[in-house]
């Protein structure tokens, strides 16, 4: 399943990453930046994404191989600041692990980190989450290092489940973080 949908919050426009912009991102930053109506910075992508995350973001798309697959760009949209600037990424795809799980990962530019925006954009992603057919719970996996990425989730509701030590994560050694739907956060 592709995000086909725009998410606004107070100060970010989520737009869809559709092959078109998956595509241009890999091969051409001038059409990319127009197709995004966003100024892209010399400092794009962010840290953890690189050619081969964005690689597999297109195959992923193109073969339609994962049903829990979404993925937006997260433009800062504020005319005050110098208007819309790319500043991050973030979306998600299935667990392996366990069929209603959807994994959550997120990146920013670091000149735009501490600044709430992963916050904003992660508490307005919940939700189209939870809307999946079978998800009851959101996981996310972070290096413990990571104390900026670690505030994101704690002010999301996620709580921190164990070192990952069975593959579940991008590595050994990552933290897990889990957020249940509220439906099932209410029954245990």
């Amino acid at each position: 399943m592709m995000a086909e949908f725009r998410i606004r919050t107070k100060r970010l426009d989520l737009v869809p990453a559709t092959m078109q912009l998956l595509v241009s991102e890999r091969d051409d930053t001038e059409t990319f930046a127009r197709l995004l109506d966003a100024v892209v910075p010399g400092s794009w992508p962010p840290p953890l994404v690189d050619a081969e995350t964005l690689g597999e973001f297109i195959r992923i798309t193109s073969e339609k191989a994962d049903p829990s697959f979404l993925s937006w760009y997260w433009i800062r949209d504020d005319p005050s600041a110098g208007g819309r600037v790319l500043i991050g990424c973030g979306g998600s795809a299935s667990s392996a692990a366990s069929p209603d799980t959807a994994c959550i990962g997120y990146s920013v530019l670091e000149e735009y980190q501490n600044q709430g925006y992963a916050t904003e954009a992660v508490r307005h992603l919940i939700p189209v989450l939870f809307s999946l057919p079978g998800i009851r719970q959101v996981m996310a996996t972070t290096y413990p290092y990571l104390a900026a990425s670690i505030r994101v989730l704690e002010k999301n509701g996620f709580v921190y489940a164990g070192e990952n030590h069975n593959g579940e994560g991008i590595e050994e050694g990552t933290g897990v973080y889990l957020l249940k739907k509220p439906d099932e956060a209410d029954k245990n």
